[in-house]
């Protein structure tokens, strides 16, 4: 089975949007370069930062998040940023009127992904693990991400930092309040307006 890789994009202070799901720049750094990540897309990057979201998307089998990023991106039209399959956290079952089509206009695949709709976390990582095969499982951050710590079900912990402080709003390990070692990071790629880090778990 492939890892498990909590991930994010992040503020130095720590925060993945404000109170009001607004990133403000933490994705600026998605448009601020010359080489395009996805042929046709919108995103185009510094080279660093290329080499590594390419290598580590190509690498995703599939994705866990919670429910309130399906709603707010509407499961990103049924074609999610990386990955064959998409694994949502939630109580409430599969919205009867979604009905994904078309391309993203960010990130124009052919292929759409298969969504399931899943209440509890560690079976959500089961089932994205049995899933993925021997790719990555990538979790968002935020409150699912933080659970799956919290649980032991996260192998790495995967930010790209962006230098804007925050101050308040939704935090990356979510109602995470206790103390989790992590080994020194294997991954350090500074890319323009941004830090690539990849840190193991500590067992």
């Amino acid at each position: 089975m492939g890892a498990v890789i909590m991930h994010n994009v992040v503020s130095v202070d720590g925060f993945i949007a404000d109170a009001d799901d607004q990133v403000g720049p933490l994705f600026d750094w998605y448009v601020n370069g010359d080489v395009e990540i996805i042929d046709g897309g919108q995103i185009r990057v510094s080279q660093a930062s290329a080499d590594y979201v390419k290598a580590m998307w190509a690498g995703i089998g599939s994705m866990v998040i919670g429910r309130h990023l399906f709603d707010i991106t509407n499961g990103w039209e049924g074609v999610p940023p990386a990955g064959d399959h998409v694994i949502v956290v939630s109580h409430r079952p599969r919205p009867d009127d979604w009905h994904p089509g078309g391309l993203h206009p960010v990130h124009p695949r052919q292929q759409q992904a298969s969504y399931y709709f899943i209440s509890d976390v560690a079976r959500a990582i089961t089932k994205a693990k049995e899933l993925a095969g021997e790719r990555t499982v990538a979790v968002a951050a935020g409150d699912v991400g933080g659970q799956a710590l919290a649980l032991g079900l996260v192998d790495e912990v995967g930010m790209d930092v962006v230098p804007v402080v925050f101050g308040s709003g939704k935090r990356y390990f979510g109602s995470v309040d206790t103390q989790y070692l992590l080994e020194d990071p294997d991954t350090v790629i500074q890319g323009d307006r941004v830090l690539h880090l990849r840190y193991r778990v500590r067992r």
